[in-house]
């Protein structure tokens, strides 16, 4: 017995320095970025970020070979918001079940030190519980809510033979202090199921507006699919009618197949900074990229400069994991000095963190040229920078 005491408190002891190690581990950026944003060498949330004792049995008794018990599948897909000098993260954190929750993560800097609050989110239920519950958006809004917009995903009733059958729909939740959330009604918009919503930080023409996500099906969009733009009256009993797409598919780009809104747009004084994911099918399957656009400040559904190709994709290690080829985001943070930190999430295992400005953000959407959606036309875009770029020289 006293063998099996001091293994526990040897394996405890390694676990403990390790975790540590990891939670004081630097992060510093990658080689040479594009002039746009800066990589961030090192991922900023991962699994073995998670606290000891949200996986392990630390109780000899109860668990004297020291297993883990419950285990943590990915930490990624976050909602952001920066105050009070600290980068706040919401990290969709999925356990070895399958099973989806939030949990609260700080830091300082932004690109390191992220430390998990002890206790996850304790998201208050509807009358038709969760089955699971993912990628949270939170919003600021002018109305003095904390909003928090995320999927809520239920077992499909009229399907009961199908195990795979499920329903999608928009989750509302609202906080003043992150700590207390007010769960409100699921999001109201007719037949259609709903991701990716996201709510606008500002009042438009006294309403909450929205950026929707309509789709057929559970995974697929169908005839559906494209950012789209709703109002409503009322966040508490949000009910949306008239939904139009303002960010469609299009055939043969980066969001070919589906796309969403990521996180809520920034404002500047040039109009509203739109980050989004875009969607595409492959031999190997599906590869999701991100993109910006630009919307007018006074009207937010109004794109007025949609610089082509993509923002960010999947690159070297990003590109393997639980979903391999995919990078998604539904977080960033801008400080008080003008930085932006793109969280975003890797192949659905693991977040990382991009850098860049408000100015750069700005000048990357204004001065980018938009796809013109055919080879030949894209070829005259690339030889109109290669005519200026010589003739520069001579």
């Amino acid at each position: 017995m006293t063998k099996m005491s001091n293994n526990f408190q040897h394996r405890l002891q390694s676990l403990k320095a390790d975790h540590a190690a990891l939670m004081a581990q630097k992060n510093s950026p990658a080689k040479l970025g594009n002039g746009v944003y800066e990589r961030w060498g090192s991922p900023v949330v991962t699994p073995a970020h998670t606290p000891l004792f949200w996986r392990y049995d630390l109780d000899p008794k109860t668990n004297p070979f020291l297993m883990e018990r419950l285990g943590v599948n990915a930490t990624f897909n976050a909602g952001a918001i920066y105050k009070d000098g600290l980068h706040t993260l919401v990290v969709r954190v999925e356990g070895d079940d399958r099973k989806s929750f939030f949990a609260i993560a700080q830091s300082k800097t932004g690109v390191d030190g992220f430390t998990f609050w002890d206790v996850p989110v304790r998201l208050p239920q509807t009358d038709r519980p969760d089955t699971n519950v993912y990628d949270m958006r939170l919003t600021a809004h002018e109305d003095g809510w904390v909003y928090g917009l995320f999927c809520t995903e239920r077992k499909d009733l009229s399907q009961p033979d199908d195990m795979s059958a499920a329903d999608a729909q928009c989750g509302i939740a609202r906080t003043r202090d992150l700590v207390s959330w007010e769960r409100l009604a699921d999001l109201q918009s007719g037949g259609s199921q709903q991701r990716n919503v996201v709510l606008h930080p500002e009042f438009v023409d006294g309403k909450y507006a929205l950026y929707t996500r309509p789709q057929d099906g559970f995974i697929s969009v169908g005839s559906g699919g494209g950012i789209g733009w709703a109002l409503c009256e009322d966040m508490t009993k949000a009910v949306v009618s008239d939904e139009i797409v303002i960010d469609p598919k299009i055939y043969h780009t980066i969001n070919e197949v589906k796309n969403g809104q990521g996180p809520a747009p920034l404002k500047t004084e040039q109009g509203w900074l739109h980050l989004a994911h875009g969607v595409r099918n492959t031999v190997a399957g599906l590869r999701y990229v991100l993109y910006m656009f630009m919307t007018e400040l006074e009207r937010p559904w109004v794109v007025n400069h949609r610089p082509g190709g993509h923002f960010l994709a999947p690159r070297g290690a990003e590109r393997v994991g639980d979903v391999s080829n995919v990078v998604f985001s539904n977080g960033w943070t801008l400080d008080e000095d003008g930085n932006v930190f793109i969280y975003y999430a890797s192949s659905d295992t693991r977040l990382h963190v991009a850098t860049s400005t408000l100015a750069q953000l700005v000048d990357y959407c204004v001065n980018t040229p938009e796809d013109k959606l055919t080879s030949a036309e894209c070829v005259d875009t690339r030889c109109d920078l290669i005519a200026r770029n010589l003739a520069a020289k001579t």
